[in-house]
């Protein structure tokens, strides 16, 4: 039995340790996909890709943590930033109904963060004219085909200075649930992301 302790008390100190240096991974380096930061985290540490790995969730408090001791006056700076850019994107886009997504909304946006938008036009063409005929240029990219989940094709671009990624959907899949790192993931319309601006900083 005390073996057994001990081997739980060692797995769960090396969980918390690869928790930790991912969210240092995803804050300073810019990684953005949790899968990939306990990875390398797990590697860094010298463990096992499998039973120490902690979740998603345990690494997203950890990053809130790292960043609130760490990064504070910067992260407050860059959320605020990104947020009001984000606005803007948006009201340049509000034809297509975008949503705002990631880590911007949700707080946790980190060095190199983009903004991430979703959309669901009729035609991805249509958003591609509307970018070009108001002078933004932008790359294109159309992920493999995998259901709902997964964007008819992902434009990127930047607007001052900040990377925005903007990804279209069928405008059936506005309805569908879409996971991100686990588990449900969040979306905002203008008029929420304008009241996270005016809402006091804390």
């Amino acid at each position: 039995m005390a073996h057994h302790d001990r081997n739980a008390l060692k797995l769960n100190a090396m969980r918390r340790n690869i928790a930790a240096l991912a969210a240092r991974l995803m804050a300073e380096d810019g990684i953005a996909d949790y899968g990939l930061a306990k990875r390398k985290a797990a590697r860094q540490l010298g463990a096992p890709e499998t039973e120490a790995l902690p979740n998603n969730a345990e690494i997203e408090a950890e990053l809130r943590a790292y960043q609130a001791i760490y990064q504070e006056d910067e992260q407050r700076e860059r959320l605020l930033d990104m947020r009001r850019t984000a606005v803007t994107v948006m009201r340049l886009l509000e034809p297509f109904r975008p949503y705002l997504t990631g880590p911007v909304l949700d707080g946790t946006a980190s060095r190199y963060a983009e903004i991430e938008l979703e959309a669901f036009p009729d035609s991805g063409k249509e958003v591609e004219i509307f970018l070009l005929n108001r002078g933004v240029r932008f790359e294109q990219n159309e992920p493999r085909r995998g259901g709902p989940e997964v964007p008819e094709c992902v434009l990127t671009f930047e607007w001052d200075e900040t990377p925005v990624r903007l990804s279209l959907f069928e405008p059936d899949a506005e309805r569908a649930q879409k996971r991100r790192n686990g588990r449900v993931s969040e979306r905002a319309r203008l008029a929420s992301v304008e009241a996270l601006l005016e809402a006091p900083a804390g």
